[in-house]
């Protein structure tokens, strides 16, 4: 709203009295004959996801007001004559109820777009696209860390080129409990793709020695990812010399998601990057590799229809998100940025055992597919006073994380039990040297 409306007049947007983030209602103003895009909304006050700190001053010329809130009275505007709609509010994500009825006024009745899309078009399409794209000597090399989109976006290159796409994962040394080995036995023996498994967790764990601010994290760990990256592709082209998949490597596959695209990428104005790490984020210049990315136009379910299609196995296509760079994990922050302050093994230690603890009990509750993304994060700097025994002991905090989405760029929390949570403390505090502190675990009232 604030381009079209900025297109006008730049003093047509302004900064908010409030800002808006989060739940919030709107008042539809005018009826469906005269307000198409919330044609068939339930009520004429609606809840909506709101976040933005500006406004609008003043409607531009020819528009009238079709929607509002208390502190945005332009939250929806329409040209009088012309199909221009805009609105301050975001309608495509999971915490604005109605938003699917509010896109497809707008996508099928106002735009006249088809409805005649399938995942299996897209995948005999994509499939082509591929191997036009690289020909029929071409080599592409790929990062995969077991999670759902770098899985999905290597079978599928498998699917049209097979054994000429190298998926590689490295070990970047903030991987999860057991995650190389469970990732070789998924993608190599059960998907039948091409794997090669790289350890430079030492490399990595030096180059984080010290660092505390989590960007500077993402940052130093997608610039040596890109860098080992590279020196992979050219011992794999080496290899490859004088056999039937001879060939250049010249392409780097990505499982970009569309959310990815959304919150890497600030389109003018002041608008944050959310996720430098994503895959659409943080790539050197120089970088030697052409970036494919076959499921950039996708959000993560329609990710997991995809997988299911190619064959990928269920706890594999539902399994938790981990946090990224390239597709969905190994070269991404991972462990180093659910760790407050510097990495070091212990912390990582704590880390892993506590997050497996947690999601062990999660799948044992039966909630694993109710949670969209669950975690154990380790406060790093931060130290309390637990009694264990007859003693006193100085030790880490762990928290717990747990949410629900279906569009990934918003979330809300999970409602354990506290008999769930209770249960997970004692487990943590119990089998996790070094940790004193989980909600709420034996320990001293005071924090120090």
């Amino acid at each position: 709203m604030q381009e079209l409306a900025w297109h006008f007049d730049a003093q047509n947007v302004v900064a908010g009295e409030r800002r808006e983030y989060g739940s919030t209602d709107i008042h539809i103003t005018l009826d469906d004959v005269k307000n198409p895009l919330f044609k068939g909304v339930e009520g004429d006050i609606i809840t909506v996801w709101a976040s933005h700190g500006d406004k609008l001053s003043q409607l531009p010329p020819g528009f009238t007001t079709i929607a509002a809130s208390a502190n945005a009275p332009f939250a929806g505007i329409a040209h009088n004559s012309k199909p221009f709609y805009a609105v301050q509010f975001h309608p495509e994500v999971t915490h604005t109820p109605q938003g699917p009825t509010i896109v497809k006024n707008f996508a099928v009745n106002i735009c006249g777009s088809k409805q005649n899309w399938t995942m299996q078009e897209f995948k005999d399409q994509e499939i082509e696209r591929i191997r036009a794209l690289v020909g029929p000597t071409g080599q592409v090399i790929g990062a995969v860390s077991g999670g759902v989109d770098s899985s999905v976006a290597a079978r599928l290159m498998h699917e049209a080129i097979g054994d000429r796409f190298h998926a590689v994962l490295v070990d970047n040394g903030v991987l999860r409990l057991n995650e190389a080995e469970i990732v070789r036995e998924t993608l190599n023996e059960h998907l039948g793709v091409n794997l090669t498994v790289v350890d430079s967790s030492n490399r990595f764990l030096d180059a984080l020695k010290g660092v505390s601010d989590p960007e500077k994290k993402r940052k130093i760990i997608g610039h040596l990812f890109i860098a080992v990256f590279q020196e992979t592709a050219e011992r794999i082209a080496e290899k490859a010399e004088n056999t039937p998949a001879a060939g250049p490597v010249e392409w780097l596959l990505q499982g970009t998601l569309y959310p990815d695209v959304i919150e890497s990428i600030s389109y003018k104005g002041p608008s944050a990057t959310i996720k430098s790490h994503h895959n659409v984020g943080g790539l050197p210049k120089d970088m030697k590799l052409k970036v494919i990315e076959p499921l950039r136009e996708l959000y993560k379910s329609e990710v997991r229809i995809l997988g299911r299609s190619l064959g990928i196995p269920e706890d594999l296509v539902m399994r938790h998100p981990f946090p990224a760079f390239l597709p969905t994990g190994n070269a991404g922050p991972g462990l180093a940025i659910r760790i407050t302050g510097p990495v070091d093994t212990e912390k990582l230690k704590i880390a892993r055992q506590a997050d497996s603890i947690f999601i062990e009990e999660i799948r044992k509750a039966g909630l694993y597919s109710e949670i969209s993304q669950a975690y154990a994060a380790v406060f790093g700097e931060t130290f309390t006073v637990g009694v264990m025994g007859d003693k006193r002991v100085y030790g880490n905090v762990v928290q717990l994380r747990a949410v629900q989405t279906t569009d990934f760029m918003t979330a809300t929390v999970f409602e354990f039990s506290f008999a769930f949570l209770q249960r997970v403390s004692n487990r943590i505090v119990n089998e996790v040297r070094g940790v004193t502190r989980v909600g709420k675990p034996p320990a001293t009232i005071e924090c120090e």
